[in-house]
């Protein structure tokens, strides 16, 4: 089975209102899911356009990132409540909460992102954290969202910062999905990858422009929010599992497995995953056209202000065993970098991140 889409999407500006007639057929007494206080202006109109509408309308904000003693929390509050749907209103670990809290009690889950730094909105998967913000592992979830809510006027909200990150995450579609399934015949999965490559070009040719460009009258802001919010979404819905995730993602995990001060959003994260990945498959798989890849992928980078490397993002590799850890959690048994078409070893990770963080590894 494959949960391809949500049932219905609504995008462009004023999204939100359009929605609200659709929205009252599968809902009575929603429970508006949220997080942090910069966004607690767009949460309360959407409370009050609910209560306008007269709904009964609860609300609760996660305290920590996706992980389960938040979702246990949420969990009590709408059995105790008699809740009957989840609008989950936020970045990409408040639409993964809300989705499976949604899902492990089988009500409907209306997602309405408020940056398009992800494409969480869109899928049946939700990433589990730690509340300290490590990653434990991802869940399939019976189906994607009853209502996707993608409004501009929401996303223009959003620090440029988390349109740099879902940029990140976009691009790894391509790369990640064309080295796992190059021996796959089934035709969905080609179709697939064939749009995460559309998805891409698309991408780098209007990412920069989206990132320093104006939101109003500009093709390529729309353009790029959609490529990130939803077509990236569409790619692992069509294609399935093997056009999600590989080594960036598997770098990502592990990652986040080093606790820092200072939090990184997710692509930023997979943004250096994703370098690395395509060094691995240089020196591990003789790809001649990788680093051509990974020097186009700077230059952008760069533009973005996104992170290039892993002392970038707040870690010394060298201290603390990080290194170590990093490698170990990249080749656990269940890690997405299996997914390489090339065996890989606990050794050629800590190889690689060495040599790519002391930068003997020209970029």
């Amino acid at each position: 089975m494959q949960s391809i889409s949500p049932e219905t999407l609504y995008r462009g500006n004023n999204a939100w209102e359009k929605s609200l007639p659709q929205i009252s057929k599968i809902t009575k007494s929603p429970l508006i899911l949220g997080r942090g206080t910069h966004t607690n202006n767009l949460r309360n109109k959407i409370y009050s356009d609910l209560k306008n509408q007269n709904f009964r309308v609860y609300s609760s904000n996660l305290q920590f990132d996706c992980c389960y003693e938040d979702i246990s929390r949420v969990q009590n509050i709408i059995l105790n409540n008699n809740i009957d749907s989840v609008i989950a209103v936020g970045g990409g670990k408040v639409l993964d909460s809300g989705k499976y809290i949604a899902d492990s009690l089988n009500i409907p889950c209306i997602t309405v992102p408020l940056s398009a730094s992800t494409c969480a909105g869109w899928t049946a998967l939700s990433n589990i954290y730690t509340k300290d913000g490590q990653f434990i592992k991802d869940v399939a979830l019976k189906s994607c969202p009853k209502i996707l809510v993608f409004d501009h006027k929401f996303i223009q909200t959003a620090p440029s910062r988390t349109l740099a990150s879902g940029i990140a995450d976009a691009l790894a579609k391509w790369y990640e999905a064309s080295i796992t399934s190059l021996t796959i015949d089934d035709g969905l999965v080609q179709q697939a990858i064939q749009i995460s490559r559309v998805l891409r070009d698309q991408l780098l040719i209007d990412g920069e422009k989206a990132f320093k460009g104006q939101f109003e009258n500009n093709p390529s802001w729309q353009n790029t929010i959609e490529a990130c919010g939803l077509t990236a979404g569409l790619v692992g819905g069509i294609g399935g599992e093997k056009c999600r995730t590989a080594a960036a993602h598997a770098f990502h995990n592990a990652i986040t497995q080093i606790i820092t001060p200072n939090k990184f959003l997710h692509g930023e994260i997979v943004g250096v995953g994703l370098l690395l990945q395509l060094k691995l498959e240089e020196m591990k798989n003789n790809n001649k056209l990788a680093d051509q890849s990974i020097k186009q992928l700077f230059v952008l980078m760069k533009e973005l202000n996104l992170p290039t490397t892993i002392s970038q993002l707040g870690i010394d590799v060298f201290e603390n065993d990080n290194l170590e850890k990093i490698a170990e959690f990249t080749c656990r048994d269940k890690s997405e970098i299996h997914f390489l078409p090339f065996k890989i070893n606990k050794r050629d990770i800590v190889e690689i991140i060495t040599n790519f963080e002391q930068q003997k590894i020209k970029i």
